[in-house]
């Protein structure tokens, strides 16, 4: 019985995965047309992710 409900969980929920991979897929189109850059979490640290594939780390001050 245990196993059906972890299953069943599994199937529940799937369609978020895929949710959140196209939308962070569609993040980095969006910043490739319009020249600009997207933050995400990496290792536990935020990134900035520009156009030309370069990954620099977010400064906890703020960048410019």
């Amino acid at each position: 019985m245990i196993e059906e409900q972890n299953s069943q969980t599994k199937r529940k929920y799937a369609w978020v995965d895929k949710w959140a991979k196209m939308t962070g897929e569609r993040a980095r189109i969006d910043a490739k047309a319009n020249n600009t850059y997207i933050i995400y979490e990496k290792d536990g640290h935020l990134v900035k992710e520009f156009p030309d594939g370069q990954i620099v780390p977010l400064n906890k001050e703020g960048d410019n």
